[in-house]
């Protein structure tokens, strides 16, 4: 998927909403874990519910890895629902992953070829030879971590090196790899002052901010110093929207969240005249 079709699904769409889909056995509904695949049937259900209010899916691998072969095969069948079912949905696979060499292309295989994701998360701390294997592939998307929503984040990436942040230095470091073109970044709802100053350094790419809604992110804030003239911003919410209830009105009750974030983005959309 380019980046002007997930453009062009965000303005046709009025949303830059991201569903988070971390699947926990112990908090979805009951009566689902009589399925035979519990966890694909939850998923089915949220995207049938939530997938013309939505332009991602955003599977987090751990969830989905924390139940084996079961967990892995669930993945693979909730990648096949959506590519066949809706083929314009943009998939994210938050697999966080980052090694150096063959390793990383072993990853990005995994993820880009076999599961056929559009894009997936890493970490770069290892530097560029872990992260350009997985810009090597055409039209897929590489999200890098660049400032997070968690408290340990001001471990690291803020720490000011020479003068400057961490995070700034990661940033500005990952413009000169190979294909950067193909990067996004992950900052976090919860430092949206700082988007202004990350706006400076990568003013077209897109940025996936988790962080709204549970974790306390305010998306009117994100928006307010995040947003570029293509929206440029993926929004992700997860537990705000699929844990909305555990009875058997989940997925109408995870319709009704994401629908409350759609109409809020189609406001701000409009007050920016984006179109």
């Amino acid at each position: 998927m380019t980046t002007q079709h997930l453009i062009d699904q965000i303005k046709t769409k009025k949303s830059f909403l991201t569903v988070g889909l971390d699947v926990d056995l112990n908090k979805i509904p009951k009566h689902l874990l009589d399925l035979e695949d519990p966890i694909f049937e939850f998923n089915k259900a949220i995207i049938d519910a939530t997938h013309d209010l939505c332009v991602a899916y955003k599977p987090n691998i751990a969830f989905f890895e924390a139940y084996g072969i079961k967990g892995w095969m669930a993945l693979q069948k909730t990648m096949h629902y959506l590519h066949t079912t809706y083929p314009e949905i943009f998939t994210i696979a938050d697999a966080k992953r980052g090694d150096i060499g063959n390793t990383s292309t072993m990853y990005a295989k995994a993820f880009f070829e076999d599961l056929e994701f559009d894009s997936v998360t890493v970490a770069p701390y290892m530097g560029k030879d872990s992260v350009e294997p997985f810009l090597a592939f055409e039209n897929k998307h590489t999200i890098m971590l660049a400032l997070t929503s968690n408290e340990g984040a001001f471990d690291f990436q803020t720490i000011k090196v020479d003068g400057k942040e961490l995070y700034k230095r990661v940033l500005e470091t990952a413009k000169t790899w190979k294909n950067s073109q193909n990067l996004m970044y992950v900052v976090g709802a919860t430092k949206a002052e700082y988007f202004t100053e990350i706006r400076k350094i990568v003013p077209d790419s897109f940025l996936l901010v988790p962080g709204v809604g549970a974790q306390g992110g305010s998306l009117s804030e994100v928006c307010k110093y995040g947003m570029n003239a293509q929206i440029g911003l993926l929004i992700n919410s997860s537990r705000g929207i699929i844990y909305a209830s555990n009875g058997v009105d989940f997925a109408s009750r995870a319709r009704q969240e994401a629908l409350k974030m759609q109409q809020e983005m189609a406001q701000i959309m409009a007050l920016h005249l984006i179109k």
